[in-house]
């Protein structure tokens, strides 16, 4: 689809950028009960307050949150790998069963789009989740956690996103549903639209949603013009 088609419903000028987890795919589910499992590995039991605090993170982050700062680097990685085998292996073969509703319906409606994924996960899984479900072809742009200095909720990898699809960051729209990323997509510069699919609270965005079957969505979209 040309840019052409979607003329209507989105102005040519914005792009779309979509965090992944929580956004792309439902899977925070899965991953609190996979951190569950992997830390009982370690004898830790995991509270409701580190999985509300492991939203949005980078893995070497939430290891050190969850098992302490003085582990090496190393062990921080090794513990990482681990936990996110463990995930892959737990969503494989229902990775499309997952995706948030509407979706892919979503990115067929606007195919055509500058589109890039920018999220703080692991580059297997970000490959697990875009080839598994098909819909990579939409994206002209994918940016993993490992790419970056700093992960969410600093603002670089949005705009590297930015940078790479050769968008303003004002003329940015970010799919995002945790506080860090909405933190990050805010102080890019960009504007945001709010998934009510792990957070019922979301401040500072333009726009919330339930999901992508929510004709709300289109309405807004519609209404966005370029800013620069």
């Amino acid at each position: 689809m040309t840019a052409a088609n979607f003329s209507g419903r989105l102005d040519p000028g914005l792009a779309l950028i979509f965090d992944m987890d929580g956004v792309v795919i439902d899977s925070n589910p899965v991953h609190r009960a996979v951190w569950a499992a992997f830390n009982r590995r370690y004898g830790l039991e995991t509270t409701e307050a580190m999985l509300q605090g492991m939203y949005g993170g980078r893995n070497d982050e939430i290891v050190r949150d969850f098992f302490g700062e003085d582990l090496t680097n190393e062990e921080v990685a090794r513990r990482g790998a681990e936990k996110e085998r463990l995930f892959r292996e737990t969503i494989a073969g229902r990775v499309e069963q997952i995706l948030v509703p509407g979706l892919q319906a979503f990115l067929r409606e606007y195919a055509g789009a500058r589109m890039a994924v920018a999220t703080n996960a692991e580059p297997e899984n970000v490959a697990v989740v875009l080839d598994e479900s098909g819909i990579r072809p939409y994206f002209q742009v994918v940016v993993d956690g490992h790419q970056v200095r700093k992960p969410k909720p600093d603002p670089e990898i949005y705009r590297l996103a930015a940078e790479r699809l050769g968008v303003a960051a004002a003329d940015c729209i970010v799919f995002e549903d945790s506080k860090s990323g909405v933190q990050a997509a805010r102080s890019a510069g960009m504007r945001i639209v709010g998934l009510l699919t792990t957070e019922d609270n979301l401040q500072d965005i333009s726009v919330s949603v339930d999901n992508f079957l929510d004709e709300n969505l289109r309405v807004w979209l519609a209404s966005q013009r370029c800013a620069s």
